[in-house]
């Protein structure tokens, strides 16, 4: 990962690569909103993403790009520069000046300037509990309930305010994802990955399913077992994603059967994010023993 001078990354937001395959690279004098996912991608000079943006793998975004709110960029797209993009899938809307990209960068910048004064940390997190069963971040909060299962991670910024939580066997809730059910109650099952950004209601996600970066599930929702939930997408109330699926779309609909290869990809994520969570947890340990020792 390389990220150029200048770098200005919103609350809740997210930078990641592609484990084994792509690398993240941004220029300089770049600014990402609120709540967005810039994974595994290219980015130039002097682009403005802004809240809730998408940016999946392998896409090249060019100098001076302004990404406007809520949009998805899909893998492998190419953003030319001096564009003005929005939608899901994002397409090209108009051009901008790289003064007025320069500007909006600005904006964005003291946005997340006022946001990060006002950050006050969330009573009740949750910590590891010795056992080694799982991997719950230090940076994660926690309201309400929360039960994991051995091999479970719950990964940096992820927050809670549920009821009760239920994360099976291996499953990984990836970075800044948000479960927000204060009366009700969420279950996932076990060698599920629930990625980057996910918002969930009360709702049920099964076994071997994968809820991709970005997407939300309304109350009520059901994703079945081996389900594949496309990045950035959004359910309906009491919406069911039925098996052997992948689903996309704002509201979702079934776009295609799931193939072997999608079937691989699920299962390989799930053993790298368990190596994550152990790796990270005795890191985790590790820092707080050397705290302790220089007290």
């Amino acid at each position: 990962m390389s990220i150029g001078a200048g770098f200005c990354l919103g609350e809740g937001s997210t930078v990641h690569i592609a484990h084994g395959l792509f690398a993240t690279v941004i220029g300089d004098r770049v600014a990402v909103g609120r709540n967005a996912v810039v994974h595994a991608c290219t980015v130039a000079d002097d682009c403005a993403i802004e809240d809730d943006v998408v940016i999946l793998d392998a896409s090249v975004v060019g100098a001076g790009v302004l990404i406007e709110a809520g949009s998805t960029i899909y893998p492998r797209s190419t953003l030319e520069p001096g564009g003005r993009y929005a939608g899901s899938p994002a397409v090209r809307i108009g051009s901008i000046s790289l003064e007025e990209c320069r500007e909006r960068v600005a904006s964005i910048r003291a946005e997340a300037a006022v946001a990060a004064a006002r950050q006050i940390r969330t009573e009740g997190r949750w910590g590891d509990d010795g056992r080694g069963a799982h991997f719950v971040a230090d940076t994660a909060v926690v309201r309400g309930d929360l039960v994991l299962a051995p091999g479970a991670g719950v990964f940096f910024g992820c927050r809670f305010d549920a009821a009760a939580v239920t994360v099976g066997r291996n499953t990984n809730i990836q970075d800044n994802s948000v479960v927000t059910a204060p009366e009700g109650v969420v279950t996932i099952g076990d060698d599920t990955t629930i990625g980057h950004n996910v918002r969930m209601s009360a709702c049920r996600v099964g076994s071997r399913s994968l809820v991709g970066i970005g997407a939300v599930l309304g109350e009520g929702t059901v994703v079945e077992d081996d389900v594949l939930v496309a990045a950035g997408t959004v359910t309906t109330y009491g919406q069911v994603l039925r098996s052997g699926w992948l689903w996309g779309s704002r509201p979702a609909k079934p776009l295609k059967p799931l193939d072997d290869a999608r079937r691989s990809m699920l299962s390989e994520t799930i053993g790298h994010y368990v190596a994550y969570g152990h790796a990270f947890r005795d890191a985790q340990r590790s820092l707080a023993a050397r705290r302790e020792g220089a007290g």
